[in-house]
């Protein structure tokens, strides 16, 4: 049996902290704000009650404090026109991977990654693309990602 489940619109506000957990880790000095919790809510719960979607969330109960989670990996998937490699066009993205601090070091994010990927799988995708911080590198590498030579960048309106 897996510690992995789908999150539940009820996970809302502990998915809003872990993802607040992951800003604070990946982008420190920045803001590490939570007033857009508030007006977030309210979309994510939506989008959380969506089974057939395309967002999904999977996470792991917090094996010592009932009500919260241990971890959670988050994903999309979009249509691009196809392409050699990936010719229906179909992405994933995964944007939010984290662990709460005193659940470290267990297997908890790879075992919410590797199902966010098997969603994928099962959806026909067929790349997925991430952004990894240092300190997570090594995790997504054994699960088979690889750098790219892709350049980002970024609109903001």
């Amino acid at each position: 049996m897996s510690l992995v489940r789908r999150a539940l619109p009820d996970d809302v506000e502990e998915v809003l902290r872990l993802r607040q957990v992951m800003i604070d880790s990946v982008f420190s000095g920045g803001s590490s704000s939570t007033e857009w919790h508030a007006e977030s809510l309210p979309r994510l719960r939506a989008r959380l009650a969506e089974p057939d979607g395309d967002f999904a969330a999977f996470v792991v109960d917090h094996p010592d404090r009932p009500g919260a989670l241990a971890a959670l990996a988050v994903g999309t998937l979009e249509y691009r026109i196809g392409k050699a490699g990936n010719p229906r066009g179909l992405v994933g993205y995964v944007f939010s991977v984290a662990t709460d601090p005193d659940a470290r070091r267990r297997g908890y994010a790879r075992a919410c990654t590797a199902e966010l990927l098997e969603w994928f799988r099962e959806r026909g995708v067929g790349q997925v693309d991430l952004t990894a911080s240092a300190e997570a590198e090594p995790l997504y590498e054994s699960l088979g990602f690889a750098r790219t030579g892709d350049p980002f960048m970024r609109w903001v309106p």
